[in-house]
């Protein structure tokens, strides 16, 4: 059957509008306050087989609909063809096409002549699923159980009958269970008004007109990627971004990849990355795809259609039993942290293929942040949960953003209103504003973080977190600066102290009456030299309060005398600047190395001259793509005048060879 274009087009959109309106009955009906303030979750039409159809572009996360195919093909491996009319499933493991145990996918088969047709799926973050700590995630669990219930594959409600002794045993091991109940209730309500308008569209354009407007419109997305990856050069580009992991001190958990253009496929090795960890960094294959895919759609086919046609022409592959494909007992908690770091990776090896032309990193992942205790206030218990967004990065023509989700995230809230976060629970928020300077410079600037204080105004409370970057900044590009790390900590009688041994890694660290938590979410890196940014634009910034004065004298060169620029003052302090660039000689590696992270190795004499010393952080950059991270270490070497980097991160930096790279210090 042909369809012409009007017909293709109206049948679109009106799959669309099916799921816009499953958000909306959702959010109007949710229990838990993330669900209907914060937005925390993603609806989305699914063919029988587990292929994508329909979903409205921005709006949905990423992270939560791409791994949907897998728990489709769960539900088919588990169940087969006994799957009926009123048949619900429920599905949250991480293995098996789950995200974190917190996602609870529900699938709602709708049926045509006996035969599934369309599977609306609603997957939402529920505020507690059990496990050791308030709100179930946190930083230092090792292994899946203490995270709360994991749920394969499983029919809830079969042919419309609840099956309540599940449904008992799921609920009673979640905290605030009437939450818990509302929220899957809700879930239920907006899945089958969906299913009722499905009926429509079938009695409106008949199952057989849609279901070839459904394949044409795969076959669509799929010729506009395989389009676009055709205007890539043929090759193998290869990048690498770090987690950070360990226990008592940091220990660096990478994500390596390897990208091959080969005419109009892409595939993405993650060979080379760490092994699955007994830490919650870890994710099913589900969410690996879900950073390479959202990278690629991202920059070379950002207006087309979202759905599984677009996924069709990338290739993934994840080594089973590392981070990326992970297996029991490994915990999943921060699946967002990792999805950003795979990200961050593709993104490194993309900028190779396409000169740069990416943006820099965001601020890292969910930046999950749980408040939760007994509320004498009101008498029962609360679970705040926080994930406090921060700057996106800079491209070549524009700054990044402040404060706001980002490309790679769906349309999910920046961060919970203070209304409603006084209303709920017993905590009082002093501020909320953006934090100077947390933006990559760069002749384009990285967005802003933004500052929050909230105070706790009840004891028996405890503090959990699970966040990235904190210590490992989000990287500009071409040779644009890194944003400012994450921070969390907590202000006791004026004092600000860690709650942990690893920035970002708290597991229910107890808080007092009157303790205020303080997070700082990072900038996104800036983009090219700092000193090629308008003064006007300097000057614009620091009247904002977005840099204060010495970055604007010390890093952008513009100097201000009396309030006003000091126009040839500003000139000649760029040309110092210019001038006293740190550039390092590079040259090849070929000795032993420790493949679990990125070394570079440096004489005694060379670390003492630019008061450098072993295990500090720097970044290796040039004025085109990504930088190259690594840990410095100590060694004799032939010249004093440079370090030494494995001929891959040479690679990276566009050097031949040996050559000049410019350098920083991130971390000490």
């Amino acid at each position: 059957m042909n369809l012409d274009i009007i017909t293709l087009e109206l049948i679109k959109e009106t799959l669309i509008s099916i799921v816009k309106e499953m958000r909306v009955n959702l959010t109007r009906t949710a229990f838990s306050s993330i669900i209907y303030e914060g937005e925390d979750f993603s609806c989305v039409l699914m063919s029988p087989q587990g292929e994508i159809v329909a979903m409205p572009s921005g709006q949905d996360h990423p992270v939560h609909i791409i791994p949907v195919s897998w728990s489709v093909k769960s539900v088919n491996t588990k169940y087969g063809t006994d799957i009926h009319p009123g048949d619900v499933f429920l599905h949250n493991d991480p293995y098996t096409g789950g995200t974190h145990l917190n996602d609870i996918a529900m699938l709602f088969p709708v049926f045509v002549k006996g035969k599934p047709f369309l599977i609306p799926v609603i997957r939402a973050h529920w505020g507690d699923v059990g496990g050791m700590t308030p709100g179930s995630i946190s930083g230092q669990v090792t292994e899946i159980y203490q995270e709360g219930v994991r749920i394969p594959a499983m029919r809830i409600i079969s042919q419309g009958v609840e099956n309540e002794a599940a449904l008992e045993l799921m609920f009673n091991n979640m905290r605030i269970p009437s939450e818990r109940k509302g929220d899957f209730e809700a879930m239920l309500g907006a899945c089958k008004t969906a299913g009722i308008r499905i009926q429509s569209a079938i009695d409106k354009f008949g199952h057989t007109k849609l279901g070839t407007a459904m394949d044409a419109l795969l076959a669509r997305s799929e010729n506009r990627m395989r389009t676009a990856i055709t205007q890539l050069s043929d090759g193998t580009y290869h990048y690498e971004a770090y987690l950070e992991g360990g226990q008592q001190q940091l220990r660096p958990i990478k994500v390596k990849v390897a990208l091959t253009v080969a005419g109009d496929t892409v595939t993405v090795d993650f060979e080379g990355s760490s092994k699955q960890q007994a830490a919650p960094l870890n994710v099913g294959p589900g969410s690996t795809a879900v950073g390479v895919f959202t990278i690629i759609k991202s920059f070379l086919d950002p207006w087309g259609d979202v759905n599984q046609g677009a996924l069709k022409p990338i290739n993934v592959i994840a080594e089973e039993g590392s981070i990326l494909n992970a297996r029991l007992p490994a915990p999943a908690g921060g699946s967002n942290e990792i999805k950003y770091c795979v990200e961050a990776a593709v993104m490194g090896a993309l900028s190779q293929a396409i000169d740069g032309q990416v943006s820099g990193d965001i601020k890292g992942g969910s930046n999950h942040l749980y408040v939760g205790g007994s509320d004498s206030i009101r008498n029962k218990s609360f679970i705040f949960y926080e994930y406090p967004a921060g700057g996106t990065g800079a491209n070549a023509l524009n700054d990044g953003n402040n404060a706001c989700r980002a490309y790679q995230e769906g349309d999910i809230t920046s961060i919970q209103p203070i209304e409603s976060v006084e209303n709920l629970y017993p905590l009082r928020v002093h501020n909320t504003i953006l934090r100077s300077d947390s933006g990559g410079d760069g002749k384009t600037r990285g967005g802003l973080g933004v500052e929050r204080r909230v105070e706790v105004l009840v004891d028996d409370t405890r503090l959990s977190v699970l966040a990235d970057h904190c210590t490992i900044p989000p990287y500009g590009i071409n040779g644009g600066g890194p944003g400012s790390p994450n921070q969390f900590t907590v202000l006791r009688n004026g004092v600000e102290i860690q709650p942990s041994s690893i920035p970002g890694k708290v597991t229910g660290f107890d808080l007092l009456h009157k303790d205020i938590v303080v997070m700082k979410s990072s900038g996104g890196g800036g983009c090219g030299n700092p000193l090629d940014r308008p003064m006007d634009s300097v000057l614009s910034d620091l009247s904002e309060g977005l840099i204060t004065s010495i970055t604007a004298a010390n890093i952008y060169g513009v100097v201000l005398h009396d309030g006003d620029l000091d126009y040839q003052a500003s000139v000649n302090k760029r040309k110092e600047l210019r001038k006293n660039s740190p550039i390092i000689k590079t040259y090849p590696w070929h000795g032993d190395s420790d493949p679990a992270y990125r070394q570079c190795f440096m004489s005694a004499r060379l670390l003492t001259r630019l008061s450098l010393r072993e295990g500090d952080l720097i970044e290796l950059y040039t004025e085109v793509g990504a930088p190259v991270r690594a840990w410095i270490l100590s060694t004799k070497t032939q010249y004093d005048d440079g370090c030494y980097i494995e001929p891959d991160a040479l690679d990276v930096l566009n050097i031949k060879s040996s050559g000049s790279s410019f350098w920083r210090l991130l971390h000490r």
